[in-house]
């Protein structure tokens, strides 16, 4: 099976967003997140963020909107970053993956 082009910007955009998060969002709303993956389209377009939170349903639920609200934010910095054609639209969408496997 062949590593795709969007399965290597997607590890890309992976790392740029846990630094942006980690380093530079200073929204207090942010609890524990971790990015877990990123579904990125085949034309670069369209980018799922999924991450997971540890903490209570409330915390989950703050990151949630905290993220929301800094999605523009993240966007931006993921252009200006990896310096693509195309910037992808960023959904964050949360995983229970993690939730499920404790």
């Amino acid at each position: 099976m062949q590593y795709r082009r969007a399965d290597r910007v997607g590890d890309l955009i992976k790392e740029e967003i846990s630094r942006i998060i980690q380093y530079e969002l200073k929204d207090p709303g942010i609890g524990f997140v971790t990015i877990t993956a990123v579904k990125l389209s085949d034309d670069l377009r369209h980018a799922k963020i999924f991450y997971s939170v540890l903490g209570d349903e409330k915390a989950n639920k703050e990151s949630s909107c905290a993220l929301e609200r800094a999605c523009g934010f993240i966007q931006h910095e993921i252009g200006r970053r990896l310096r693509l054609k195309y910037t992808p639209e960023i959904c964050f969408c949360f995983d229970p993956s993690v939730e499920y496997g404790a």
